[in-house]
This record gives structure tokens, C-alpha cells and sequence, in this order.
């Protein structure tokens, strides 16, 4: 898979209702991946950019949770709107959402 640039995870963990961490998927993750899936295919991407489901990636009362690779790029709290700018700026263009990005103020979880 030398051909494979970037590498996306999506969170789409499920926990039972009320769990006190929540679940990503309960947030719309399923959507965000199909909407990933969509919007790689349709920008051409799909030849160097993998895409993956995840089961807890750890932030989940942060989530959805989205991480893209090899630049260890996390993105919290994304929704599926959000999408086409990760698509445009990160993955086409090579420079993360700012306004997505997780940023921890202590350990994950």
C-alpha cells in the first residue's frame, strides 16, 4: 500500500445510552465516514487516501473524533457539514481545520 498518503480514522464507537463518556457514534459518526467516503471518491483522493472506522480512539466527551495520518492530525466535535473543508483544506491541500482540531488539556479519555 505504498500509494496510500493519508490515512483517516473515524470514531464510530457505541457505548449504551447514558454512558457517562457518551459515544461518537450516537454524535453522527456513522454519517461523518459516509460523508468521508463520498466527498474522497468524489475529489478524486481515493488512490492515495484510506479511510477507516475506529472503535475508541479515547476522547469520546469530545467527539465525534476524526484523525488523519501520517501527520497525527485529531479533530473533535466534527460533524458531517464539516466534511468538505477537511476534505478541501486538509486532505487536497495539505493544512488542518484549526477550528477542529482537538486540543487535550490533559490525559485523554
Amino acid at each position: 500500500m505504498e500509494h496510500i498518503k493519508r490515512h483517516v480514522f473515524v470514531c464510530i464507537n457505541q457505548r449504551p445510552p447514558n454512558h457517562p463518556k457518551g459515544c461518537c457514534q450516537s454524535k453522527g459518526s456513522i454519517e461523518i465516514a459516509q460523508a468521508l467516503t463520498e466527498a474522497i471518491e468524489a475529489n478524486g483522493l481515493s488512490d492515495h487516501t484510506a479511510l477507516a472506522g475506529a472503535t475508541c480512539l479515547g476522547p469520546c466527551t469530545l467527539g465525534p473524533t476524526v484523525v488523519v495520518y501520517p501527520e497525527g492530525v485529531w479533530f473533535q466535535g466534527v460533524k458531517a457539514e464539516d466534511v468538505a473543508q477537511i476534505v478541501e483544506e486538509h486532505l487536497k491541500n495539505g493544512r488542518p481545520v484549526e477550528r477542529l482540531r482537538l486540543r487535550l488539556p490533559g490525559p485523554v479519555g
